[in-house]
């Protein structure tokens, strides 16, 4: 399950970035693909992108809200924000583990060997923080003299834009390079800082300051697509523990906003059938072989 999972995350990198043709035009991609909204954090402004960051499109009509209502026109980005809801109700998190170009940077990098640390449970909160401020209250609260906002997670925190389009645009338009002052140094410093935690820590960034997994963390209980945990069958082996790399229980919590749904707990740990995936009521187990009934009440002793 593990290597189709790779699969799976390649195809959608692939998918996101589809346009290979920049080296040539040296401008981004704007035809109809670009449209789509892409399911996982994928900057816009990369070169090869052919779909829509969720959460740039959301801060643009964010921060364009004020100045829009004051020309009397009432534009609710019902689009966006249907995107975003859609994704959330069927998918979840299930997202984070399959199908974001981000989230599978910081996997490889973690497999770099190196001593490995855990990330303290308190810093899972600043994400919500990150939704909340960057990418709601400051676009629309923080205006310019035109009552225009301005895109904070993106032109502030987001590592994904710097090195998707931040550092193919400067080597594509050298041009651009004396534009590349102090913020750009802070950016590439913090996209360091993320890569060099993601090699001790696994998704540092998908756990502590990713926005969209915020997002769909909250609908991860409700989501089509959930784990499926049968009480009747563990033996609280802890198995499930240890193979979480985002250090959650998941006997405990089965559908925790943490949740990536990588299915490395009921794929390759638990031997006891006690997790499996449940795809809109339907439970599709993927444990490995059932263990006999002596052996698993040897476990359970």
């Amino acid at each position: 399950m593990e290597c189709l999972r790779k699969w799976v995350q390649s195809l959608w990198v692939f998918l996101s970035n589809g346009y290979w043709g920049f080296p040539v035009s040296g401008t981004l991609y704007q035809g109809p693909l670009k449209v789509i909204c892409s399911p996982g954090l994928n900057c816009y402004s990369c070169p090869a992108s052919t779909t829509f960051c969720p959460i740039g499109s959301l801060q643009q009509l964010l921060l364009g809200v004020r100045l829009s209502l004051q020309a009397g026109q009432f534009y609710v980005g019902s689009y966006v924000l249907g995107c975003m809801g859609m994704l959330g109700v069927v998918f979840g998190r299930f997202i984070c583990g399959w199908a974001c170009p981000f989230g599978m940077f910081q996997e490889l990098l973690h497999r770099i060997p190196s001593p490995k640390c855990g990330i303290p449970k308190v810093l899972r909160w600043g994400k919500y923080l990150v939704l909340l401020l960057l990418v709601v209250v400051l676009p629309l609260t923080v205006l310019d003299d035109f009552s225009m906002g301005k895109p904070w997670f993106c032109a502030f925190l987001c590592p994904a834009g710097t090195l998707e389009a931040g550092i193919p645009m400067l080597v594509l338009a050298p041009d651009l390079r004396p534009a590349a002052g102090l913020l750009f140094l802070y950016k590439v410093t913090l996209l360091a800082a993320v890569v060099l935690w993601s090699i001790v820590a696994s998704r540092p960034f998908c756990r502590t300051l990713c926005p969209l997994g915020a997002f769909y963390g909250l609908f991860n209980r409700y989501s089509l697509i959930r784990l499926k945990f049968n009480v009747d069958n563990c033996t609280k082996c802890g198995a499930c523990h240890q193979a979480c790399p985002v250090n959650i229980r998941v006997d405990e919590t089965p559908n925790s906003t943490e949740c990536i749904r990588c299915l490395r707990c009921s794929t390759e740990a638990c031997q006891f059938d006690a997790l499996s995936l449940e795809v809109a009521g339907h439970v599709l187990r993927m444990s490995p072989a059932l263990p006999d009934k002596s052996m698993r009440q040897g476990t359970q002793s």
